[in-house]
């Protein structure tokens, strides 16, 4: 069998596809796999903030349209890109085993950051939730590839910390000098970060015969109820939310989410954790007792 997989072009982008290309291979060896390379419009604009460009999609709506009028077969994303929604035609067939999901602010340790440091992050969550924690940070927008980013603590113009997901400096062999990863109870992660996400077309049962084999099913239901969470809300990567969901006692066990929802200029902070067998079902009612009874619903309205 062969089949194609669409992906963003960036040095990360194709890591990930090649990750999902090898477990495939493991898997199913007499399947080979094609990566096609999809330009992108987060891609293409590296100057305008992302929750002015739309938030969610600007890295996937693409790749997305390669696999739906059959320039691919799979689609291979950062499950932290995705929207909410699923668009109809496709579906989410996979979620391998999930690296890091933690923040990581490089350059400085968090408890050692002074009074009035500098932060770079091209992210409203990490920016609202982090000066929620220390208002006295100055923040700064950053864009661009991981390398690009890391660039930001050198030269004349140098910030005193950028934060990045520690997933992708693993999968990139990057190792500061000064790298601190951040306790989800300190920032708490994006939807899915750390996971990838692959998707097929809902229609082709074969292809998604084959992308069970490489599904992980203890990541794929933290990463559903994650996702159930953000859909409720109707928010994306253009609001101040974050989920985390862990399984402490595997597959079988109870699933612990925890959800936020702050301000975008970070003076208010709502955090809810519940326990339960359903993940999605507890992904919406943590989302809606945020809306409804915390008042997260004015929040996100601002």
């Amino acid at each position: 069998m062969h089949i194609r997989a669409a992906t963003r072009g960036s040095v990360l982008a194709r890591w990930q596809a090649a990750r999902i290309a090898d477990l495939i291979g493991a898997a199913r060896p007499e399947t080979t796999v094609e990566i096609v390379v999809v330009e992108t419009t987060g891609d293409r604009d590296l100057a305008t903030p992302l929750e002015q460009m739309g938030g969610h999609g600007v890295f996937v709506k693409e790749v997305q349209a390669a696999v739906l009028d059959g320039r691919a077969d799979v689609a291979v994303h950062s499950a932290k890109d995705l929207p909410a929604v699923t668009p109809e035609g496709l579906m989410l067939a996979a979620v391998p085993e999930r690296a890091d999901p933690r923040d990581a602010i490089v350059g400085h340790r968090w408890e050692a950051l002074a009074e009035g440091a500098t932060v770079a992050t091209g992210s409203i969550r990490r920016r609202a939730h982090l000066g929620y924690l220390r208002p006295d940070l100055v923040f700064k927008g950053l864009r661009g590839n991981i390398g690009t980013r890391l660039l930001a603590l050198e030269g004349p113009t140098r910030v005193d910390a950028i934060v990045v997901a520690a997933a992708a400096l693993d999968r990139l062999d990057l190792a500061p000098t000064v790298l601190d990863r951040l306790d989800p109870s300190v920032l708490l992660p994006q939807v899915g970060q750390g996971a990838l996400a692959v998707e097929c077309r809902a229609s082709d049962a074969d292809v998604n015969g084959l992308l069970a084999a490489i599904d992980d099913p203890v990541a794929h239901r933290a990463v559903a109820a994650e996702r159930a969470f953000l859909s409720e809300l109707g928010a994306g990567c253009d609001l101040p939310v974050a989920a985390y969901a862990v399984l402490p006692d595997g597959l079988h066990g109870d699933l612990h989410l925890t959800g936020s929802v702050s301000s975008n200029d970070g003076t208010i902070l709502l955090r809810e954790e519940r326990v339960g067998s359903d993940g999605p079902r507890m992904g919406r009612t943590v989302a809606r007792f945020l809306l409804d009874d915390q008042g997260g619903a004015s929040l996100l309205a601002r």
